[in-house]
């Protein structure tokens, strides 16, 4: 069996690369950039996201709350830069998520290079993530972004139901 080409073919309906914000006071900028790649399902399911776990050799297989399913996550840059960006180049995805998947890769990229502490890689990052998953409902101006401070702010997650 292909498993890597298994395992893209899986993320590409059931995948979800993110970007998400939060506000943290103790940093110069007051945000926190943190991309993550994640994978839900049912817990009668979960034999693919052990694979996963095993593929990639990082991450970790978590409770999802809100919709009570099971999540292998990524979050490490370390992780998401060595295992899972070179995974999805090698073995690219098929769908209109590949463009996401573009946009993820970069600002990991900027991230790893200690460019979300600059003002220009700052809002290089901010204007990757908000041009993400176009259909998503979580859509923030870039001002609101770099101006406002609160809960967490989910720029753009690329999923099969761009709900989140």
């Amino acid at each position: 069996m292909d498993i890597p080409s298994y395992i893209s073919g899986y993320v590409d309906g059931e995948g979800c690369f993110t970007v998400s914000f939060s506000p943290r006071p103790t940093l110069r900028r007051g945000w926190e950039v943190r991309p993550s790649f994640s994978v839900s399902q049912n817990g009668d399911r979960c034999e693919v996201l052990q694979l996963m776990k095993e593929y990639f050799e990082c991450g970790a297989i978590r409770p999802d709350r809100s919709d009570k399913t099971l999540k292998y996550e990524v979050r490490s840059i370390r992780d998401l830069m060595n295992r899972i960006v070179p995974h999805f180049r090698t073995h690219p995805l098929l769908s209109g998520k590949a463009k996401d998947f573009e946009r993820f890769a970069s600002i990991c990229h900027l991230v790893a290079m200690g460019r979300h502490l600059t003002d220009s890689g700052w809002r290089e990052i901010v204007t990757l993530a908000i041009g993400m998953n176009a259909s998503g409902r979580r859509r923030f101006a870039v001002e609101r972004l770099l101006e406002e401070s609160g809960p967490e702010v989910i720029v753009s997650a690329t999923s099969n139901g761009g709900d989140t």
